[in-house]
């Protein structure tokens, strides 16, 4: 199981097939090399494998479905509830397919859960979308960083296997910062069209196979 697997696995809602499957994450992160980001990590790890279930999903509910500062879907930081993101999950889901993978599940291919399984399985591909999202990650950690939660070490683990910020990232970050995700609301028309709405990754011959833990 490699890091980004794991990272994914951490971000995933705790239910139950994530919970029984806690101890085999923390060994498989315990024999990845050291560096800064599985230090990170496996001190969230630590927390997370022992920690009750309810407790487990208590934290991630109110780390995650309560604030717009803190949601796991990306293209909501830059498009807030504007149609323009329909089109924006439309184009991630084309990305997914044209490297060989079938979203098939609940989630959005925006989930950032989803977007690391994919960088597991594709690196070449989910590496540069992955480098595409860096500012919105960033926004992510900044608004976890003054939190209780355990979860923030685990964005933070993320974006210590990202390259810094460059200067122009990083005014974007400030940015989006100030201002907060668009809101433009679209009457009863659904934000998305069907055929981007629905999650987890299934491989095809493309891409190396998806260990899944959720």
């Amino acid at each position: 199981m490699g890091p980004f697997l794991i990272l994914s696995t951490a971000l995933r809602y705790p239910d139950r097939s994530v919970l029984d499957d806690r101890a085999e994450v923390r060994d498989a992160a315990a024999a990845l090399p050291d560096s800064p980001a599985m230090r990170t990590l496996l001190g969230f790890l630590d927390w997370w494998t022992t920690a009750p279930r309810d407790e487990v999903q208590r934290q991630y509910s109110e780390t995650f479905d309560f604030s717009k500062r803190a949601c796991l879907d990306l293209t909501f930081a830059t498009h807030g509830d504007r149609r323009q993101r329909g089109l924006a999950l439309l184009k991630l889901r084309q990305r997914y397919a044209a490297a060989g993978m079938e979203l098939v599940g609940p989630e959005l291919p925006d989930h950032l859960p989803v977007l690391l399984e994919f960088v597991d399985a594709c690196p070449e591909e989910g590496g540069r979308l992955l480098a595409e999202y860096r500012p919105v990650i960033e926004l992510l950690r900044i608004g976890l960083a003054g939190s209780a939660s355990p979860y923030r070490a685990v964005v933070e683990a993320l974006c210590k296997t990202m390259p810094a910020l460059s200067d122009e990232e990083a005014d974007e970050v400030r940015r989006m910062a100030a201002e907060g995700p668009p809101d433009e609301r679209v009457g009863l028309e659904p934000f998305a069209p069907p055929e981007v709405m629905p999650g987890p990754v299934r491989p095809s011959a493309a891409c190396a196979p998806v260990r899944r833990i959720a």
